[in-house]
């Protein structure tokens, strides 16, 4: 049996590199690399596949189901990367949600890294299920089924990942 990480395939006889597939017309330099660019690329591609080809079983993470009901008021997610951050976990592409049109919360933990990428594994999901769509750059927005899974989310069940994440307003 193996297992797909990255570029790399996990098989009974270790590692084997295989390369990503190559998009045509797709050129990323360095500049591109500093803005996120591949990652945004793979969860735009990502959203957009799932669309035309439905939903996936993969049950989602709580991370996830927190990301929802944050979004289920405006339904707009955002990712960004803090590039001019001293500490390498701040410059760490992170998920962002308008809460409403003055306060929105970010899902990055300084101390904690693996906060940041549960949260983004989550991002990841709901990308693949089809409740995410991609717009433009790193902005996102629920679906009309995201939408509708939001509302079934359970504040006192999603409380605890919540209270991991940042809130600021327009203002601060």
């Amino acid at each position: 049996m193996a297992f797909r990480l990255g570029s790399f395939r996990l098989g009974s006889h270790g590692m084997v590199l295989q390369p990503f597939p190559r998009e045509e017309g797709v050129s990323l330099g360095w500049r591109e690399l500093g803005l996120s660019a591949p990652t945004l690329l793979a969860f735009a591609q990502l959203c957009g596949r799932s669309l035309s080809a439905g939903t996936a079983d993969e049950p989602l993470r709580p991370e996830a189901y927190a990301l929802l009901f944050a979004a289920r008021k405006l339904g707009v997610l955002e990712l960004k990367a803090v590039n001019t951050a001293y500490e390498a976990a701040e410059r760490l592409l992170a998920v962002y949600v308008d809460l409403d049109h003055d306060r929105t919360m970010v899902f990055r933990s300084r101390e904690d890294v693996e906060v940041t990428l549960r949260f983004l594994d989550g991002f990841r999901q709901l990308c693949s299920t089809g409740l995410v769509m991609h717009h433009i750059y790193g902005e996102f927005s629920l679906t009309a089924a995201g939408f509708e899974a939001a509302k079934l989310v359970e504040q006192a069940d999603v409380e605890q990942l919540l209270a991991q994440a940042t809130e600021f307003g327009l203002n601060e």
